[in-house]
């Protein structure tokens, strides 16, 4: 096979893209990109755990599909959900034959926390840092495996289908490179970045999503955003500092300006509601109190328990001034997670024929209207197997040959004109944030589309800038645009 040429090629290296690779055949021929160094990515940045009833008997999978349903507000992907819980247990399993360390209780058993939606303490963590262990250990194995071929900071420039499979364009060191494949995976990650304030790594802004939509993929609930209310409020970086939600299911409570607890007015459930009502019910209330200062408090509870549950959040908040066991915490809601994305059945197939996605960029259904706290790499696990499962019986079939598509990276060009990506994450903070503004998004769709129309059109130099304005643009176009039919139909 020319060196090129791939059975397979994964865009990402979080929980999906490295899962996928360990469950793909061994001797297929895998090459694995990344678009900056390969530990970073939103799995990394995980805190809370993995959810799953594990070797629990006083849990069950049906609490947990219902849990799930409650939070999603019924409009889930019945089978989907169903396989997440009911698979569950063989993917955290296997993850732990990998290497992956959850945190055990004295007796040996594993220590479960809660989080808001839970009806039972089913989540798996390693302290408040699971998802960096998870990504650690997952990589640490693909990376042992002779297959397996992973190129870090490596930008992903453009994908299009061929008839024998994809054709890619990356740049790596200031080269261009066209790559061939068979099957082809998107495990790029959310879209955080085309926002202003969000919990979501640097290389989070829906290049995979773009691509898969400019090749004819359909894109499903794209405006199903998730906003966590608990981002610690610096009012500084575009990358806020999340505040686990493990963190009130240990007995935090949230207190509005004044100091007082709020959360009794808006709903029974106080702290642990899901998110989305938490985020609601902060907005609602600075629109009450008029002040948009809000805080987390576990003061209340033993300092040295707090210190070894949260010892990374612990450190982060001494390094902006603040000590959780004696100082009230800043929160307010940012941009966390994504629902919606390229849409797949149980398989993980999109509508392209061998194009594949997982984890955050895909839209399995399981999340329904809102993600149930640590689903998510749950899904990352449970799908990307689904995927390799079903790459792996196409496999025998593919064609022997490849068709290679030429790229024009117009290096002669000019760069895309700066600050386009700036004016897009102020028009989706204005428009989108938690409480949509109908007005807001009347008036900046149109704004939207003449930028995207500008950069699918003019012959701009290919490089980060140019993706990742192309990728904002495309991704602002599909929230607005659903949006406004969303509010049509209402």
């Amino acid at each position: 096979m020319n060196q090129n040429h791939y059975d397979v090629i994964i865009a990402g290296g979080g929980a999906a893209g490295l899962y996928a690779a360990i469950n793909l055949p061994a001797d297929a021929r895998i090459l694995l990109l990344t678009k900056r160094e390969l530990s970073l990515c939103n799995t990394a940045l995980a805190q809370g755990g993995i959810a799953g009833v594990y070797r629990s008997p006083e849990d069950k999978t049906t609490l947990h599909e219902n849990d799930t349903y409650i939070a999603g507000g019924f409009q889930n992907n019945h089978k989907t959900v169903h396989m997440l819980v009911e698979e569950a247990a063989q993917d955290i399993g296997r993850i732990i034959e990998l290497g992956v360390e959850f945190d055990k209780k004295e007796d040996g058993d594993y220590h479960r926390t809660l989080e808001g939606g839970h009806s039972r303490r089913r989540i798996f963590h390693h302290k408040d840092a699971t998802g960096r262990e998870i990504a650690d250990k997952l990589r640490a194995y693909v990376q042992t495996l002779p297959n397996v071929e992973m190129k870090s900071d490596t930008l992903l420039c453009d994908v299009r289908k061929t008839k024998t499979g994809f054709s890619a364009l990356t740049l790596h060191d200031g080269k261009y490179e066209t790559v061939h494949s068979h099957f082809f995976i998107m495990a790029t990650g959310g879209i955080g970045r085309v926002y202003e304030f969000t919990t979501n790594s640097a290389i989070a802004t829906g290049d995979g999503i773009m691509f898969a939509y400019n090749m004819g993929a359909m894109i499903r609930g794209l405006s199903l955003i998730q906003f966590h209310p608990t981002a610690f409020n610096n009012r500084h970086t575009r990358e806020c500092f999340l505040i686990s939600e493990a963190v009130r299911g240990e007995g935090a409570y949230l207190l509005n300006c004044n100091y007082e607890r709020f959360m009794q007015r808006y709903d029974d459930r106080l702290e642990l509601a899901p998110r989305d009502v938490v985020s609601n019910a902060i907005v609602l209330e600075s629109r009450r109190t008029g002040s948009d200062e809000f805080y987390l408090d576990i003061t209340h509870k033993d300092p040295e328990e707090v210190k070894n549950r949260f010892p990374m959040i612990y450190n982060n908040l001494l390094e902006q001034g603040y000590d959780m066991t004696k100082d009230r915490i800043p929160i307010y809601p940012c941009q966390h997670y994504l629902m919606g994305g390229i849409q797949v059945n149980p398989a993980s197939r999109t509508k392209v024929p061998n194009l594949y996605a997982c984890g955050e960029c895909s839209n399995t259904g399981v999340h329904g209207n809102n993600r149930l706290a640590s689903n998510s790499l749950l899904e990352a696990l449970v799908f990307s197997r689904h995927a390799a499962q079903d790459i792996a019986k196409k496999m025998p079939h593919a064609p022997e040959n490849f068709e290679e598509l030429e790229f024009n990276p117009h290096t002669d060009a000019q760069p895309v004109p700066h600050g386009i990506r700036t004016q897009l994450r102020h028009i989706l903070q204005e428009s989108y944030f938690v409480i949509p503004n109908a007005e807001k998004i009347q008036e900046n769709f149109s704004k939207v589309c003449e930028i995207l129309h500008d950069l699918e059109e003019t012959p701009y130099l290919i490089n980060q800038d140019y993706v990742e304005a192309r990728s904002t643009a495309t991704i602002a176009f599909l929230i607005l645009n659903e949006a406004l039919i969303e509010e049509k139909g209402a």
